[in-house]
């Protein structure tokens, strides 16, 4: 495990091996795997006509004091009651991010307790979430500007309209798990992101957007697959399987093009094709800082992101309080090493099907059959999560439902 000493964030970054030990410092922190977070996504709409576009000041007004500062400058941006926060993607789309829990028991009751308050402040502004991992009503349209967001925008309109349309109609499901021990990180990495695309294929939600069937299982992950390979690509390849983690990231990172770049005015956009690797190396007046090195992160997009832990980014958003099992399942085949390494074994054949899993689900026979073999590993493995025995057996029913549906696919 490459490590740094600690750098403030005003640091000058002349050279690529200071910033490849700054990247080692901040997207992976090693240790005992303990825990266990969710990030929740959904597309917002109005509970009477879900095709009715909703304005930024509808959804402050139902948010108050739960605001974030992107909506309200002057929110104080409360946390949810049990210790979620509330943001608000540039679509108006909501997120809850959860606090990580030692417990995937506390995890899901805390969550769902975290759900319900957001549905309790947004029904009475006429507003509900949205069960799909894309607008099934809507065209993208933007709700949230921002410096960020506009740049954003106008670097993907360079390539086409996979941007706009990921960055206003998607919605996802992310589960954060611990890197582990650093005799752990390379295979957790790996199978972080070789469970992705049979995980993506058997939770697929988002077949229909704005209005009409699509030809994906998933157009949320073909929208985020068409932006830019350099920054929402996985930065795991089964041709470098056990490639140091950190040296892959940090070729990952130095590779890809700027998206932003901060400025005082309005416009952050920058200059086409320059990645952080040339501006270490001069190609803009002033040289990057560690602060930049951390913002331009915050600008990658792979399936799997290291933020200190493994942030696990390919699952649609689910319907009602479904976001449950695949987090579950998530948890189950990380619970220990023989798992994960079980698991390795069963998504490695499969593991450059990202395309295939968005495009046909669990219609992919190889993808259908790694996922009910991941199902099967996530119920041998369920009762090391400890949840209480209603928990448990609606989890356990829940995951064998999904492995009833990944054998009745076509064979």
């Amino acid at each position: 495990m490459v490590t740094s000493p600690e750098l403030d964030r005003t640091t000058i970054i002349r050279e690529e091996h200071v910033a490849a030990g700054h990247v080692a410092r901040i997207c992976f922190k090693t240790g005992p795997p303990t825990y266990t977070g969710v990030e929740l996504e959904w597309t917002v709409h109005d509970a009477a006509d879900p095709a009715r576009p909703v304005d930024r000041e509808r959804i402050r007004a139902a948010l108050g004091p739960y605001s974030p500062v992107t909506l309200d400058p002057t929110s104080p941006a409360q946390q949810l009651r049990h210790g979620s926060t509330v943001t608000v993607e540039p679509g108006g789309q909501l997120e809850v991010s959860s606090p990580p829990r030692a417990s995937v028991a506390e995890l899901l009751s805390a969550t769902d307790a975290d759900i319900d308050h957001l549905r309790s402040l947004l029904a009475p502004a006429g507003l509900a979430l949205g069960e799909t991992g894309i607008d099934p009503y809507r065209p993208p349209a933007p709700v949230v500007d921002t410096p960020r967001y506009r740049a954003m925008c106008r670097v993907f309109d360079r390539a086409g309209p996979h941007g706009r349309t990921m960055m206003f109609s998607t919605a996802g499901l992310q589960v954060c798990l611990d890197a582990g021990e650093p005799a752990e990180l390379t295979e957790r990495w790996a199978t972080a992101h070789v469970v992705g695309p049979p995980l993506l294929a058997a939770f697929a939600t988002a077949a229909r957007h704005a209005g009409h069937r699509t030809d994906w299982a998933s157009a949320r992950m073909a929208a985020w697959l068409g932006i830019d390979p350099a920054r929402s690509g996985p930065a795991w390849s089964p041709a470098h399987a056990d490639r140091d983690p950190v040296a892959a990231w940090t070729a990952y990172v130095l590779a890809a093009p700027l998206l932003c770049l901060r400025r005082d005015g309005p416009d952050w956009t920058p200059p086409p094709g320059i990645t952080f690797a040339d501006w270490i190396a001069g190609a803009l007046p002033e040289p990057p800082t560690t602060d930049d090195l951390e913002y331009h992160v915050s600008t990658l997009f792979p399936p799997v992101r290291p933020r200190g832990y493994l942030e696990i980014r390919y699952l649609d958003a689910q319907p009602g309080p479904d976001w449950a099992l695949p987090t579950t399942v998530l948890a189950a085949l990380f619970a220990d090493p023989a798992t994960v390494r079980a698991a390795r074994a069963v998504g490695e054949p499969v593991a450059d099907r990202w395309c295939v899993a968005a495009r046909r689900g669990l219609a992919d026979r190889a993808l259908a059959r790694a996922a009910a073999a991941l199902f099967d590993l996530a119920l041998l493995s369920l009762p090391r999560l400890d949840l209480p025995p209603a928990t448990h057996e609606r989890m356990r029913r829940a995951i064998q439902r999904r492995h009833a549906a990944a054998e009745r696919s076509p064979r």
